[in-house]
């Protein structure tokens, strides 16, 4: 067996010795490795490690080394025994000698180090001589792993136009080789690609930028790093890693146009809110570093705007009122493209932002007629015969070719029946009579029509207001049936009357009352005017002085059924007018009023006064002239109507006849004498002898 035994430390006794080695092989070319031998001394097993070179390739079993008692005789009485890992497999033992081999390749990074026990016996007894102990096969590492980066592969970003020294990112490599023994697992980082642009730091692997950078220009780089074993010294392992670097954008680039002048057409047919055309400027940035606005500067932005497209960043420009060829054909428009966001570094670059001009041409377009005014008021007294003049309304081709004009009343039969429109010179007329009375005003509509090319139309609205001719007289609103007691005095009140006129004043209605010619002989009553608008008081003249009752006594008795009984009280307000049978004591005199509405509310007061404080007699009131407002039958004017509280009842009790007996001849009627002047009238009625005597 090809082997050299290289001696451990032996301790014995407190002290070191060496222990020679024995050589069975003098070819010392083949020697491989080192290993311990393990000797007895006295009563003891003292033991070492062993060492065997990781990754040799065996062709025959190795020596490892060799165990040994101090008892051997070497007479082949011992027997030498080997348990434990890889004991009887990986290794084996001689068991005579004690020589350890070693028969397979080893890794250490598989299994650093092996656990054996060894134990010597008499071959003889089969009894230990020796007490078991344990031992270690410990492989020794070798430089076999290259380094590799278990993280990759790398990418990282950066902010373009960094300064020199900023860190972008850190690479780590491992090695597999022990990291405690000699130099296998000590790496050494360097770049292989990515100067002048990238460094790394040897050490730690941190890759940093060493030159600023556009992305522009470029905004994507590929670094290579490399790691080496063994402190980078010649003959060390090393892998590599790729680093891809990418520059983020910033807004270091402004605005620019493609174009300085850009051309572009309109129709003035064209409504507000039409696409024009679109213009372009770029920007090398990205993003939102990109987007810009578009602004138009001057006056021209009245009638012109641009939009962005946030997607492509077009400006689209647009009407934004409309053109007229006939005013204007031609436009010079400014715009300006300005970024949205700004960076403060490159201000003094001067201002984001570029300009072009937009020249917009208006074309011709076949328009509509234009009237003169958005809408006509016009006027015509009623009862203009027919074919009177009432106006006259213009509109014009707005365009070049100034086509004529035709107008025409549409939408209404009814109208047409009452006017008419020249259709050349747009006069209208009125081909029946108008009546204020009937309608004040009619609202025409009439169009203009191109006669070269009839699809442009347009419409325009005549007001016509007729005007109030005096051609209605005065009328009472009602009949009146007017009521008065035969000892009404000379100048009472009886009854007011009023008076409407349909026609219209501006001023209001002044009317002026006054007996009928044929009513005139009647010395009885007379009319006062009162000045008022159109109020008057019927008044008795003077009393009469004939005899209160025909001569026939039939009669008597007719005209009491007719006046009915003692009334109604306060509800009776249908049959009679209540006025005229106030009294004396309680009639107030009243003076002329200028006002209707005081006029009124006086009278509503001093009927108010009659009687006693009554809740119900005012609420009566109330009602009826809540009525008389809105009565839809009864014409547009105020009436005066006047109720009074006569009183709640009378002491003598009911002077009606109906309750009487068939014949009032044996009645005896001196009883209402007594009851004062108002009574003595009737006293005379019943008994007409008494009367003949007074």
């Amino acid at each position: 067996m090809n082997c050299y035994t290289w001696l451990s430390l032996l301790l014995t006794l407190g002290q070191l010795r060496p222990c020679l080695p024995s050589m069975q092989n003098h070819n010392t070319h083949k020697m491989k490795q080192p290993f311990a031998t393990l000797q007895r001394v006295k009563r003891g097993w003292v033991w070492s490690q062993f060492f065997v070179l990781e990754e040799q390739i065996l062709t025959e079993p190795l020596c490892v080394g060799q165990l040994k008692s101090d008892s051997d005789k070497h007479d082949g009485t011992f027997k030498y025994i080997l348990t434990g890992d890889g004991a009887g497999s990986i290794f084996t033992i001689d068991e005579y000698t004690g020589t350890i081999h070693v028969t397979q390749k080893l890794d250490r990074e598989e299994k650093p180090f092996y656990t054996l026990r060894a134990q010597a016996i008499n071959r003889n007894t089969q009894l230990p001589v020796e007490p078991e102990s344990e031992f270690i096969i410990k492989v020794q590492d070798i430089n076999d792993h290259e380094p590799k980066f278990l993280d990759g592969p790398y990418e990282a970003t950066v902010p373009e136009m960094s300064p020199e020294g900023t860190s972008v990112i850190q690479v780590t490599a491992t090695d597999g080789d022990d990291p405690a023994y000699g130099n296998s697992a000590r790496l050494l980082y360097s770049i292989l690609q990515g100067q002048p642009y990238f460094s790394v730091e040897p050490k730690t692997g941190v890759i940093r930028i060493s030159s600023q950078m556009d992305r522009e220009t470029k905004e994507q780089y590929f670094v290579i790093i490399q790691a080496k074993d063994m402190v980078g010294q010649m003959g060390g392992f090393s892998g590599t890693a790729t680093v891809t670097i990418n520059l983020s954008d910033i807004n270091d680039n402004k605005p620019k146009f493609q174009q300085k002048f850009y051309y572009m057409n309109i129709s003035e047919a064209a409504p507000a809110g039409s696409t024009i055309g679109k213009i372009m400027a770029e920007d090398s940035d990205i993003g939102e570093n990109a987007a810009m606005n578009y602004v138009i500067e001057g006056n021209e932005s009245l009638v012109f705007d641009i939009i962005t497209n946030n997607e492509t960043q077009e400006g689209i420009v647009i009407l934004k009122e409309r053109v007229d060829y006939e005013s204007k054909r031609r436009y010079s428009v400014r715009a300006k493209a300005v970024n949205r966001q700004m960076d403060g570094r490159f201000m003094k670059e001067g201002p984001f932002e570029d300009t072009t001009i937009i020249k917009i041409s208006v074309e011709d377009a076949d328009e509509p007629p234009v009237f003169t005014s958005q809408n006509y008021v016009m006027e015509i007294a009623e009862g203009a015969t027919n074919g009177s003049l009432v106006g006259a309304i213009t509109a014009r081709d707005p365009d070049n070719a100034n086509s004529p004009i035709r107008y025409s009343i549409v939408h209404s039969t009814y109208l047409k029946r009452l006017f008419s429109i020249n259709a050349h010179s747009g006069t209208i007329i009125i081909t029946k009579l108008l009546d204020r009375e009937t309608a004040a005003w009619h609202n025409i509509t009439v169009t203009a029509t191109e006669t070269r090319n009839p699809e442009q139309v347009s419409e325009v609205t005549v007001y016509v207001q007729v005007l109030d001719v005096n051609d209605h007289a005065p009328e009472f609103p009602k009949h009146y049936e007017i009521y008065v007691c035969e000892n009404a005095r000379s100048g009472q009140l009886i009854q007011t009357i009023s008076a409407v006129d349909k026609d219209d004043s501006v001023e209001g209605h002044h009317f002026y009352f006054d007996l009928a010619r044929e009513a005139t002989n009647n010395s009885n009553f007379t009319v006062r005017d009162n000045q008022v608008f159109f109020l008057a008081m019927l008044v008795l003249r003077q009393r009469r002085k004939q005899s209160l009752f025909p001569d026939k006594p039939e009669e008597f008795r007719e005209n009491i059924v007719r006046y009915d009984d003692e009334g109604g009280g306060e509800e009776d307000t249908e049959a009679f007018d209540i006025s005229a049978l106030r009294t004396r004591t309680v009639m107030r005199e009243h003076k002329s009023r200028r006002n209707i509405t005081t006029e009124i509310q006086s009278l509503y007061r001093q009927s108010l006064q009659v009687g006693p404080d009554s809740a119900v007699f005012r609420e009566f009131i109330l009602e009826k002239l809540k009525e008389a407002n809105t009565d839809p039958t009864v014409p547009p004017y105020d009436s005066l109507q006047t109720y009074a509280f006569e009183g709640t009842g009378s002491l003598a009790g009911s002077l009606s006849s109906l309750g009487s007996s068939m014949s009032d001849v044996d009645e005896n009627y001196d009883y209402l004498t007594e009851r004062g002047p108002d009574f003595k009238q009737l006293a005379c009625m019943y008994d007409p002898i008494k009367s003949a005597t007074d």
